[in-house]
């Protein structure tokens, strides 16, 4: 079975996979990888629909895959319900990587590598709308809750793989 890695945008999901295995899955680069440019392009020149798309397949395409692998989700993967049909059909392997809001908001303005076009084209507030509405989502979809406000991901992994 995957576990999958869920939790909102910079919370760290790539980067503790990284710490779990060198074999890790990671949505948004095999997107990217698909498309032939970076998401934030793909966002710009087709819209959010199309990717959310192209993330469905995605999903469905990783889930089928046999035998014990990690897969680093994007942070709207739960807005779809087939997607979240497909990660009830996961249950157990599920794991939320939680940061409050102002921790993901630091995170998310100080990254110069990764331009998030949700957090480009919404105020603040609007951002923090988005991020309640997916927390809900992500917590009715996971097994382990796990605050990274605090931790390193070194001890993130530690816990996963405990599971």
């Amino acid at each position: 079975m995957a576990k999958v890695l869920l939790g909102f945008m910079g919370a760290g999901k790539t980067t503790v996979a990284g710490y779990l295995t060198d074999n890790f899955l990671d949505m948004d680069t095999i997107i990217e990888e698909k498309v032939g440019m970076s998401i934030t392009d793909f966002f710009a020149e087709y819209g959010e629909a199309a990717f959310r798309k192209l993330e469905s397949e995605t999903l469905q395409e990783l889930m089928k895959i046999d035998g014990d692998i990690i897969i680093s989700t994007g942070g709207g993967v739960v807005i779809s319900e087939k997607n979240r049909e497909l990660l009830r059909q996961n249950r157990k392997y599920n794991v939320l990587l939680a940061a409050s809001f102002e921790v993901l908001y630091e995170r998310i303005k100080n990254d110069k590598v990764y331009q998030r076009p949700l957090f480009l084209n919404n105020s603040k507030e609007d951002f923090h709308g988005i991020f309640e509405r997916r927390m809900m989502l992500y917590e009715g979809l996971s097994d382990l809750i796990i605050n990274v406000d605090n931790r390193t991901p070194e001890e993130i992994a530690r816990i996963i793989k405990c599971m």
